[in-house]
């Protein structure tokens, strides 16, 4: 894919369910939060096994081949709120991506970094950035406090945002110009001066219309060439 498509396209590696979310699934979600809250000895054991004999050497070999954007990320919101504690996570999860990222950015100082959670994690936002990180996903419009203006206003020029068009109602449950309206809207809210890559909020659901979908992707080339209208 390198070889055939790195003169036009930036190439993404894919290494979504960094740690915490491969954690829990080889664990079991409740077991390994209960676990994860008692502070058990090998939930931490099997973290760093995670990262340093899985997500580093894979990164690492995906930067080898050549790719431009390494797509992190583990889920951490909810609908309403982060699923740990924002302390919690600083203090045990912040600190292991800090070191991950920065042995990926040691390899290849021009990498970009895409960081994807669900939900609403707007407190770590800022440690995000902090630790390297340059392209975040899916900014779900309807969790709170994930509002796609704001986060632009906020972070332009230091954080790429990558998503925003509701996939939980408009894409699923709207009309056409409801999707048309929905990617104008986003458009306004974040395409000025670039910074945004338009994208559902999550994976296009089977439960979309086909012809929301096409809506969707037809509004998008219009509306979304620079200069924008």
């Amino acid at each position: 894919m390198v070889r055939q498509y790195a003169s036009s396209y930036a190439i993404i590696g894919d290494l979504e369910a960094t740690m915490f979310e491969l954690s829990w699934n080889l664990v079991g979600f409740e077991k390994f939060l209960v676990d994860l809250s008692l502070q058990k000895a090998y939930v931490f054991v099997l973290l760093d096994r995670i990262l340093e004999e899985w997500a580093l050497p894979c990164g690492k070999r995906l930067i080898e081949l050549g790719v431009d954007v390494l797509w992190a990320g583990d889920d951490f919101g909810t609908q309403r709120g982060m699923l740990l504690a924002p302390d919690f996570w600083r203090k045990y999860l912040k600190p292991r991506y800090a070191y991950l990222f920065g042995e990926w950015k040691r390899l290849n100082p021009d990498l970009k970094l895409a960081y994807h959670s669900c939900g609403s994690i707007v407190p770590i936002i800022p440690d995000l950035v902090a630790i390297g990180v340059d392209v975040l996903n899916p900014i779900q419009p309807q969790a709170h406090g994930m509002d796609l203006g704001a986060l632009k206003r906020q972070w332009y020029g230091k954080l790429c945002l990558f998503g925003g068009v509701d996939e939980q109602t408009v894409l699923p449950f709207g009309t056409p110009q409801d999707v048309r309206e929905e990617v104008r809207r986003r458009i306004v809210e974040a395409g000025v001066g670039g910074g945004f890559i338009i994208a559902p909020s999550h994976n296009i659901q089977p439960d979309t219309p086909v012809e929301n979908v096409l809506a969707y992707f037809e509004a998008v080339k219009e509306l979304g060439e620079y200069p924008l209208r």
